[in-house]
């Protein structure tokens, strides 16, 4: 619960750092998931310096990617989920 906190608050973050991004340098809007995937990435990596996985770096994307509107909260799970190859976040029912 605790992963899924942290992600959820590096998201909002994310897209408020963008956010800012985009008013500051009006942006083009064809970039600006560009800027929230390299921000989110970012943050990830700073977030978790003493300990980067592969599963960091596809957390960090995953987060750019979420904040960008492109990645939703059901394909980071599952990624999550494929990258630990164990059971520790459960199935989801509707499934």
């Amino acid at each position: 619960m605790n992963e899924l906190a942290s992600f959820g608050a590096l998201v909002a973050i994310t897209i408020g750092i963008t956010e800012v991004i985009k008013r500051a340098t009006k942006a083009p809007t064809s970039i600006i998931p560009l800027i929230a995937f390299i921000v989110g990435f970012v943050l990830n990596l700073i977030g978790n310096v003493t300990n980067i996985t592969s599963l960091t770096l596809l957390t960090g994307f995953a987060i750019g990617l979420s904040a960008s509107g492109l990645f939703d909260q059901k394909k980071i799970v599952d990624l999550v989920r494929l990258v630990r190859k164990d059971k520790t976040i459960p199935e989801d029912p509707a499934e």
